[in-house]
């Protein structure tokens, strides 16, 4: 009798360590959180154009939205026709990948949309779209 009793006292009892997962898991939570690129709107509402032929973009992170009167918006504030290209180049510097779409309304002019089409492209984004409705 006293031999089992012995045995429990000296045999050990395997218990998991639960906080080297825990810190795992928030150091991942972190680095995903971190590494996340998020999507800036422009910050004014446009009446874009429809066209049958429209596809969506998955990597759009640089918007410029130019609106019926002529106003181009970028990051939620208006901006100047000369400063677009400084712009994109900064958004451009902080997301190589990402690609400009520019949300023209449909009343705008087309020489301000070719403008900051252009500014965009000497800016170094090869990859430069204009937003439309699906129909």
């Amino acid at each position: 009798m006293r031999n089992r009793h012995s045995r429990r006292q000296s045999g050990s009892v395997a218990e998991i360590n639960m906080t080297p997962l825990i810190d795992m898991v928030f150091i991942l939570l972190i680095f995903f959180i971190v590494t996340t690129s998020f999507v800036k709107e422009t910050g004014v509402d446009v009446s874009r154009p429809s066209a049958k032929t429209a596809v969506k973009k998955e990597l759009a992170n640089i918007m410029v939205a130019i609106t019926a009167s002529g106003e181009i918006h970028m990051d939620g504030r208006v901006i100047d026709r000369r400063a677009v290209r400084a712009n994109v180049e900064r958004m451009h510097a902080e997301n190589p990948e990402g690609a400009v779409i520019i949300q023209a309304d449909k009343d705008a002019k087309t020489g301000i949309l070719i403008e900051v089409m252009d500014q965009a492209r000497l800016a170094g984004v090869a990859n430069v779209s204009i937003a439309a409705e699906r129909q």
